[in-house]
């Protein structure tokens, strides 16, 4: 219930034309959410018509704070008259800080911390503290499609107890992160890229303040979306070149939010500015190259596309983890750093926690934990035998080179989609799977 009145929340406002052409901006109208008026712009159109609103003229400037809060009382955007403005703000005019290279002073290459707990001792306490988060997203994309700022205080709690869980043991919430819903992609896709980059954070041995600051770029590196038109965000196929300049601007959208926010670093609104900025200048919305990227903007925008690519929309679905690190390869040097696409790809392993994969024998089980010393021989639960007939949850330790019912030992043949078997992951963890599983070892 809380998400339909979510999403009631975001289309009530929105235009009921069902030919919303005549909204796209041009070379002398420009798109603004409500929350970026400023004084001197000159409004031209709103999102309704002008007769549901207050305004005695249809098209005015505007010259006082008063009537920008008019705006904001009955709109969610309008649209200014470029040549009619006397002030305005471009996304290449933001002054942006000088942010501090997180990895220059550590060694990448250097091991991992070892956990602090195991993975049955935390999956609860990681569940809890991911719900949290997922509902403190939500009451953030709320007060973002207001054009209100993100309570940062509040953000950052829900972070440093995302970083507590994952140094206690890391498998716990990427096996979360799998659980996804289309449904809500846009608000889980926040917080498994807080998740993941906070996992990688620690893998590459960032200290406790930079992982958080790290989660913080992550869970709200996409908050500007929030400001895009609804028929937009949730479209059904491809967009068109109009409609992907309007996407594109979630980007300096969500920097401006994020900058007026209150107890907000300065690297979560920068990230949110670039993580679409490639390294070979191509990306958006400055075209800017390695050298003026941050840190903390490398590791996001990675993060970011590996958890894209791995998540079913609404026009498509996704794809699996081996098929998503081949993609991110493919692309080092133009779009990422190789040696963090590396380390990302190491701080994962090869069977991740939650995805689902196929014995030599034929079984079909889900990786639940994987073991530091041999990765490539995780914990896992069977679902279905060689038979794919179901079985009893049990964990099988792949390390210790487990026998089936004829002799042959259980070894990962390949990483499967769970819509080829007809498994649901979220039906299985809901119904208990993980705490079955390992109470049938003891």
């Amino acid at each position: 219930m809380f998400f339909k009145n979510l999403w009631f929340f975001r289309s009530k406002k929105n235009p009921k034309k069902s030919d919303y052409q005549r909204y796209y901006s041009t070379s002398e109208r420009a798109y603004t959410p409500v929350g970026q008026l400023a004084i001197g712009m000159y409004v031209v159109e709103l999102d309704r018509p002008w007769l549901e609103t207050p305004f005695l003229f249809q098209g005015f400037e505007i010259k006082n704070e008063v009537q920008i809060q008019s705006l904001k009382n009955y709109c969610n955007f309008v649209y200014i008259d470029r040549t009619k403005t006397r002030v305005i703000k471009h996304s290449n005019e933001v002054n942006r800080p000088t942010l501090p290279k997180i990895l220059s002073n550590i060694d990448i290459d250097k091991a991992p911390p070892k956990r602090e707990g195991a993975f049955e001792q935390e999956i609860l306490r990681a569940e809890s503290i991911y719900a949290n988060a997922e509902y403190l997203i939500a009451n953030f994309m709320q007060t973002a499609a207001k054009g209100e700022g993100v309570d940062g205080w509040q953000a950052q709690k829900a972070v440093t107890e995302c970083v507590s869980s994952v140094l206690n043991s890391p498998d716990a919430m990427l096996w979360l992160t799998q659980l996804k819903n289309k449904d809500k992609y846009t608000m889980q896709h926040s917080l498994n890229v807080c998740v993941l980059a906070i996992v990688f954070g620690r893998y590459l041995n960032l200290s406790k303040v930079n992982m958080v600051n790290l989660g913080l770029c992550g869970m709200l590196h996409d908050i500007g979306k929030m400001q895009v038109p609804l028929v937009i965000l949730n479209k059904r196929g491809p967009l068109d070149e109009e409609e992907l300049k309007i996407m594109r601007t979630h980007t300096t959208l969500g920097y401006e939010l994020l900058k007026s926010s209150d107890c907000m670093e300065s690297c979560v609104a920068e990230t949110a500015l670039t993580h679409h900025e490639h390294l070979d200048g191509s990306g958006y919305p400055r075209g800017i190259r390695q050298g003026s990227i941050s840190d903390f903007t490398k590791i996001v925008s990675i993060v970011d596309a590996y958890d894209s690519m791995t998540s079913d929309k609404v026009y498509r679905k996704g794809i699996t983890h081996l098929e998503a690190i081949h993609t991110l390869m493919s692309r080092t040097e133009s779009y990422w750093d190789k040696k963090l696409i590396i380390k990302f790809i190491e701080s994962l392993g090869v069977y991740p926690p939650g995805c689902l994969v196929i014995m030599t024998n034929g079984a079909i089980g889900i990786v639940v934990e994987v073991n530091e010393d041999t990765k490539l021989r995780p914990k896992i639960i069977l679902l279905l035998d060689e038979e794919k007939q179901p079985v009893s949850e049990q964990v099988i330790d792949l390390s210790k080179s487990v026998c089936d019912k004829k002799g042959n030992v259980y070894t990962i043949k390949n990483i499967v989609k769970a819509e080829d078997w007809n498994i649901d992951p979220q039906k299985y963890y809901s119904e208990g799977l993980i705490k079955k599983g390992f109470a049938a070892n003891f």
